[in-house]
């Protein structure tokens, strides 16, 4: 690593400025981006830090209820903030799931919801899509961390905890570059590999991500995040599943560790959730039915079994918490 640099930035522009330089990259806590380093992904530049940007690591409550998170703001800090574990709980409780503690304590949310996919061939430079290859070596080879629902020709899954409940929350990414602020929805941050392969997200090379926008109508209800884990601690998911239930009665449900970008379950069948009095067997449909379009791969069919489960225990969740469930 002798031949990379270091920058501090001390402003957004400084920051836009610093990363102009050829090879030059964004770092949030580094919690990704020094095992990328390791794990041979080529970048020989400078490292511009963004941690110190004014605001970046503010807790913002506003006064309609919304709420504003800075891309610096660490993962572990979400995690255990109080009023963040009360009005939008699945957001705390996917932060909380994320790795270790120093993990959590180290990383941010916009360095999480930026990392690279987890994927053993892109990430040790095996024939990859992502790398220029010919072909996704993972689709018949070692895949049974991989994607039972296709979004382009790269099978590996959107790694990160937090983005799959902040899609059910209907968060926005707000990102700056050299053309000024935009905002977009968190769904849309995420981009298919169908679209892209050079990069997993909706970021420009010049762009960084500033902060996450969370509205007021999503905060209270009834919310949760489930996760399935190999290892039971300390893992990335194999499957896991964000439930909210808004006080207006709507129901999101979105799915994560099986596309490559969180996969919200379809309309149809959330409105179903929400219009209530469901049976057992109602839930054992809905469920399944949710996983009618799943294509796993040769090794991962077993995550069929477990979204179908976490599913039926969310949804479960959701018509007992509301007084829904059927007897």
């Amino acid at each position: 690593m002798s031949d990379l640099t270091y920058h501090r930035a001390t402003s957004e522009a400084d920051a836009l400025g610093a990363l102009r330089t050829p090879g030059a990259v964004p770092m949030g806590g580094g919690t990704d981006l020094i095992p990328l380093r390791r794990e041979h992904q080529v970048f020989d530049g400078q490292l511009v830090d963004l941690r110190a940007l004014p605001g970046s690591s503010d807790i913002t409550w506003n006064a309609d209820g919304s709420l504003t998170l800075g891309a610096s703001v660490t993962i572990a800090r979400i995690a255990r903030d109080a009023r963040v574990r009360a009005e939008f709980a699945a957001l705390a409780q996917a932060c909380a799931s994320v790795g270790t503690h120093q993990l959590r304590t180290m990383g941010t949310l916009g360095g999480n919801l930026c990392q690279r996919p987890r994927c053993w061939y892109f990430r040790h430079r095996f024939e990859c899509l992502r790398h220029g290859g010919s072909k996704c070596s993972a689709e018949e080879g070692e895949n049974q961390y991989h994607a039972i629902f296709r979004t382009g020709p790269c099978v590996a899954v959107q790694p990160s905890d937090p983005a799959v409940a902040l899609v059910a929350l209907e968060g926005r990414v707000e990102i700056s570059g050299p053309a000024g602020t935009r905002a977009i929805p968190m769904h849309d941050f995420f981009v298919p590999s169908r679209v892209r392969l050079d990069r997993e997200t909706a970021l420009a090379d010049d762009e960084i991500v500033t902060a996450v926008h969370l509205p007021a109508h999503s905060s209270g209800g009834t919310q949760f995040y489930d996760k399935a884990m190999q290892r039971g601690v300390w893992d990335f998911a194999l499957v896991s599943l964000a439930g909210v239930q808004r006080r207006d009665g709507e129901v999101r449900l979105v799915l994560g560790g099986v596309a490559g970008v969180p996969w919200r379950v379809t309309d149809s069948i959330e409105e179903d959730v929400a219009s209530g009095n469901l049976s057992e067997d109602d839930i054992e449909t809905l469920s399944q039915r949710a996983l009618y379009d799943a294509t796993p791969l040769a090794r991962n069919s077993y995550k069929v079994m477990i979204a179908t489960g976490l599913l039926q225990r969310g949804i479960a969740r959701l018509a007992s918490e509301s007084g829904d469930l059927g007897r």
